[in-house]
């Protein structure tokens, strides 16, 4: 390995100056500009391709399939992600790269790829996996290490822990399928920020714990004699105010419009004429009413128009929630009309992107958001 790219979820560069921790293992991080919107795929993307949202076609971590009518989130073909890579050229002159832990890297033109990918059975429950390219080396993988804690990368039981368990992971393939160029992702300070609050001493043990991963990934490039960057993909802040629940609102105002199944309301996005697509601080609103739904929800207070719009070249209008708020997917008010997927973790089946599943049953309140664009700490780009 020649060099290696960390990407750090939640890595803002206000909350490393905050920490006076602008040095880690060596490395000395700076403000750098987000991305907007500052979320995991469309960050991922950006680094990937050198490209805006608008060129790359990610808007959020998931997107309106219009032909199908539906929304879809976190599906994982890099086929999803438009434009050329920024590895390609050194690619083709015989370099080879490894892609760890990224959205949408199935069918990435990369040599080594690791990426989470469980079974999930017929008669409900998962079995645990990760895919990996070559297919052979998650055999070989497991054989070593176990199968990867699927259940400590996202749901309530997620631990800033398991960013062991993705170094682990990275250190094993590159030691079965070396590559010249790598690229890690880290969700270690994902969860606490956004179950707990920035600044929470749940938040503070996860960057300890970060510091100490990345310590040990400045020894495995020290020992390699490989190059290494890091960069955060966006910035948590607070939550001070009660969620925005966008699609509440476009259902009592008869864009939205649901199919009653055992008392449950699912979606009709057959007949709905607009919808929101929620995903942390802001919403995507899909739909061939969308304009003037959106100007309903401007008019409410809640939401504000943003100011960059690149989901208008994928046929979206994005809004985002009032400073200090965030947006829920929900379009019920009443519990027994919530949808059976409702309660627990199904990040497929949910026509948005819902932090509640940090908690046993939904039953919890987030206390950090993100998407707007703020600096991330960076120690630059490869």
């Amino acid at each position: 390995m020649k060099s290696l790219k960390v990407v750090a979820a939640g890595l803002g560069w206000e909350a490393l100056e905050k920490r006076a921790m602008t040095r880690i293992a060596g490395l000395d991080f700076s403000p750098a500009p987000g991305v907007f919107p500052a979320v995991t795929c469309v960050f991922q993307a950006s680094l990937r391709t050198g490209l805006a949202p608008v060129q790359h076609g990610m808007v959020s971590n998931g997107f309106w399939l219009d032909a199908l009518k539906k929304p879809v989130f976190w599906e994982q073909s890099a086929a999803l992600v438009e434009g050329r890579r920024v590895w390609e050229s050194r690619r083709a002159a015989g370099a080879s790269v490894g892609l760890f832990f990224f959205q949408q890297s199935l069918g990435e033109c990369a040599d080594a790829i690791i990426s989470p990918a469980p079974i999930h059975k017929h008669g409900g429950g998962m079995v645990m996996s990760c895919y990996t390219k070559p297919t052979d080396a998650a055999q070989e993988i497991e054989r070593r290490l176990g199968r990867f804690p699927l259940w400590r990368y996202w749901g309530p039981l997620a631990s800033p822990k398991v960013g062991r368990r993705c170094i682990d992971w990275f250190e094993a393939m590159t030691d079965i399928h070396d590559v010249d160029e790598a690229y890690l992702y880290l969700p270690t300070l994902d969860y606490a920020a956004q179950k707990r609050g920035p600044g929470s001493p749940a938040d503070n043990a996860a960057f300890d714990e970060f510091r100490r991963q990345l310590e040990r990934v400045a020894d495995i490039c020290h020992k390699r004699g490989a190059s290494l960057s890091v960069t955060g993909d966006y910035s948590i802040v607070p939550i001070t105010l009660p969620p925005a629940d966008p699609n509440v609102v476009l259902r009592r105002e008869g864009f939205f419009r649901v199919r009653k199944v055992a008392g449950m309301a699912y979606p009709d996005f057959y007949q709905s004429t607009a919808f929101a697509m929620c995903d942390h601080e802001f919403c995507v609103v899909y739909g061939p009413e969308r304009r003037r739904a959106a100007e309903v929800l401007v008019a409410t207070g809640e939401f504000v128009p943003a100011e960059d719009q690149p989901a208008e070249s994928r046929g979206g209008t994005i809004l985002l929630a009032r400073p200090g708020s965030w947006c829920r997917y929900v379009w019920w008010t009443d519990r027994r009309e919530a949808p059976d997927y409702a309660s627990h973790v199904d990040i497929h089946n949910k026509p948005g992107f819902d932090p509640g599943e940090l908690f046993f049953f939904g039953r919890g309140t987030v206390m950090g958001t993100h998407g707007r664009p703020r600096p991330v700490a960076s120690t630059g780009q490869l």
